[in-house]
């Protein structure tokens, strides 16, 4: 098993405003950044205020990419940390049906993660990159939960999947996305299309929907 993560920074959290209310605990307003739009506030109990993560899995395809660039965005409009993971089986057919290699390519694992990687820090420098790879092609069930192994070692926020519409999650997992969006420990961001965010307050990758 081979694994490449990045060293994130070491932003500082946001500061947080305590409310008093007469009818209730102290609640806390975050984040409090200057000049962020309202719709991303969250308002609940006063807590220390830490980092999140935003774990996305990615697989090279369009929505993965998709996913990855609007997690990415996210991540700098609230400075927080973007991991890409990725479990590449050591099996032929999956490569092909992945769109790694083409029918008559030898399969070269480690070229393959380079790509991979490559992409990741090109779309997004800031996300760190992580993989599994696995020497079986086991059914979609437990790819899915190597996936999420690696997600939930980031103890994730949220996660954000690629899908064509909210009944079916289809590539970068297909089916596999049914099964890490069931998990009830984290949030999932479902991303249908390659289209800029429409929060104002969410500024768009600079070349990705060119």
């Amino acid at each position: 098993m081979g694994r490449q993560s990045a060293v994130s920074d070491d932003s500082k959290p946001y500061q947080t405003a305590p409310v008093v209310s007469p009818s209730g605990p102290p609640t806390v307003r975050w984040p409090t950044k200057p000049g962020l739009d309202p719709a991303l506030e969250v308002i609940g109990p006063a807590i220390e205020t830490v980092r999140m993560t935003f774990v996305v899995p990615f697989d090279g395809s369009e929505l993965a990419e998709a996913a990855l660039v609007r997690a990415a965005e996210y991540g700098v409009a609230l400075e927080e940390d973007v991991v890409a993971v990725t479990v590449v089986p050591e099996r032929k057919r999956y490569a092909r049906e992945k769109g790694w290699i083409g029918e008559d390519d030898a399969y070269d694992v480690s070229a393959v993660v380079d790509r991979l990687r490559a992409r990741v820090e090109s779309l997004t420098p800031e996300a760190s990159f992580e993989f599994e790879r696995i020497r079986e092609f086991p059914p979609e069930a437990r790819i899915a939960g190597h996936i999420e192994r690696l997600a939930l070692e980031h103890d994730p926020s949220v996660v954000f999947l690629g899908s064509d519409n909210v009944g079916r999650v289809v590539t970068p997992l297909t089916s596999v996305g049914v099964h890490i969006a069931g998990d009830e420990t984290y949030d999932v961001f479902v991303v249908r299309q390659r289209t800029p965010p429409k929060l104002e307050a969410i500024e768009p990758h600079p070349e990705f929907y060119q």
